[in-house]
């Protein structure tokens, strides 16, 4: 295995062709994505929502929409806890998981996506490409998104930003 960096550019992206291996902070709790066609294609999404922006600690949370089945989670020490954050724009629940040693967001589930995980890509040593934003409408004006990814205005499925 090579030395993985905090430098993403350094990183081949052919060593990351069949899964991806991230961890939190302490290393307590490890995330494994397997999946072939991670950087064949834009994959990810962002999301402006303020919740998601509290939680990631940044301007943007990155993440990855992945069926469960290609998800391996590892509680080495059983650090990962839950928090049933209510104060959505929908009113629905976002189950967020995180390490409670370290803070580092690990995923989030949400029950209008059954079957599927939303992992937290910040802990990942690279990530995919996105393919779109949600709660664009959301997002700070000096945010710059990335080029040919889709914009909604509040959920990935609703009305798209006009350009």
């Amino acid at each position: 295995m090579p030395e993985l960096t905090g430098d993403p550019k350094r990183h081949d992206l052919s060593y990351f062709k069949d899964s991806l291996t991230g961890s939190c902070l302490c290393g307590s709790i490890t995330v494994t994505i397997n999946d072939n066609e991670l950087f064949t294609k834009p994959r990810g999404h962002l999301c402006h929502c303020a919740n998601c922006r509290k939680t990631s600690g940044s301007v943007v949370s990155a993440n990855l929409i992945m069926e469960e089945e290609k998800v391996d989670i590892k509680d080495r020490d059983g650090t990962m806890k839950i928090y049933e954050d209510k104060a959505t724009n929908s009113g629905n629940p976002v189950y967020r998981y995180f390490c409670s040693v370290d803070g580092n967001p690990v995923m989030s589930k949400v029950d209008m996506l059954p079957g599927k995980a939303i992992i937290k890509m910040g802990m990942m040593p690279v990530i995919p490409k996105p393919e779109m934003e949600s709660f664009a409408e959301h997002k700070h004006s000096w945010f710059n998104k990335p080029d040919d990814i889709l914009s909604y205005k509040i959920l990935r499925t609703g009305e798209l930003m006009d350009e």
